[in-house]
Protein backbone atom coordinates (compact mmCIF):
# COMPACT_ATOMS: atom_id res chain seq x y z
CA UNK A 1 0.00 0.00 0.00
CA UNK A 2 1.18 3.43 -0.86
CA UNK A 3 1.39 5.93 1.96
CA UNK A 4 -0.32 9.22 1.60
CA UNK A 5 1.89 12.18 1.98
CA UNK A 6 0.62 14.91 4.18
CA UNK A 7 1.01 18.33 2.76
CA UNK A 8 1.40 21.09 5.26
CA UNK A 9 -0.18 24.34 4.43
CA UNK A 10 1.76 27.07 6.09
CA UNK A 11 -0.18 30.20 6.66
CA UNK A 12 1.99 33.18 6.04
CA UNK A 13 1.87 35.52 8.98
CA UNK A 14 1.80 39.01 7.64
CA UNK A 15 2.16 42.28 9.41
CA UNK A 16 -1.19 43.84 10.37
CA UNK A 17 -0.19 47.08 8.67
CA UNK A 18 0.91 45.29 5.49
CA UNK A 19 -2.40 43.43 5.37
CA UNK A 20 -4.32 46.71 5.61
CA UNK A 21 -1.89 48.38 3.16
CA UNK A 22 -1.05 51.16 5.60
CA UNK A 23 1.51 53.59 4.21
CA UNK A 24 2.26 55.44 7.45
CA UNK A 25 1.39 54.68 11.07
CA UNK A 26 -0.52 57.58 12.62
CA UNK A 27 0.45 58.74 16.10
CA UNK A 28 -3.14 59.89 16.71
CA UNK A 29 -4.52 56.36 16.31
CA UNK A 30 -4.21 55.51 19.98
CA UNK A 31 -6.22 52.27 19.88
CA UNK A 32 -3.86 50.55 17.48
CA UNK A 33 -0.78 51.90 19.30
CA UNK A 34 -2.05 50.72 22.69
CA UNK A 35 -2.62 47.25 21.24
CA UNK A 36 1.11 47.11 20.54
CA UNK A 37 2.11 48.10 24.09
CA UNK A 38 2.17 46.30 27.40
CA UNK A 39 0.31 47.52 30.49
CA UNK A 40 3.59 49.09 31.68
CA UNK A 41 3.64 51.21 28.49
CA UNK A 42 6.55 49.31 26.93
CA UNK A 43 6.43 48.47 23.25
CA UNK A 44 6.13 44.84 22.27
CA UNK A 45 8.99 43.53 20.17
CA UNK A 46 8.71 42.77 16.49
CA UNK A 47 8.30 39.07 17.12
CA UNK A 48 5.54 39.50 19.71
CA UNK A 49 3.59 42.16 17.83
CA UNK A 50 3.94 40.45 14.45
CA UNK A 51 5.00 43.60 12.62
CA UNK A 52 7.53 43.71 9.83
CA UNK A 53 10.71 45.73 10.35
CA UNK A 54 9.51 48.72 8.37
CA UNK A 55 6.23 49.08 10.23
CA UNK A 56 7.83 48.35 13.61
CA UNK A 57 10.10 51.36 13.06
CA UNK A 58 7.06 53.46 12.13
CA UNK A 59 5.24 52.30 15.26
CA UNK A 60 8.25 53.17 17.40
CA UNK A 61 8.42 56.73 16.09
CA UNK A 62 4.63 57.14 16.32
CA UNK A 63 4.70 56.06 19.97
CA UNK A 64 7.53 58.49 20.67
CA UNK A 65 5.51 61.32 19.11
CA UNK A 66 2.39 60.38 21.03
CA UNK A 67 4.35 60.29 24.28
CA UNK A 68 5.89 63.69 23.57
CA UNK A 69 2.42 65.15 23.00
CA UNK A 70 1.16 63.45 26.19
CA UNK A 71 -1.27 61.19 24.34
CA UNK A 72 0.44 58.08 25.75
CA UNK A 73 2.19 57.61 29.10
CA UNK A 74 5.94 57.22 29.48
CA UNK A 75 5.89 55.18 32.72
Amino acid sequence: MARRRRTRRTRKNRCRFCRDKVVAVDYKDLESLQRLMSSEAALFGKKRSGNCSRHQRMVKSAVKRARYLALLPYL
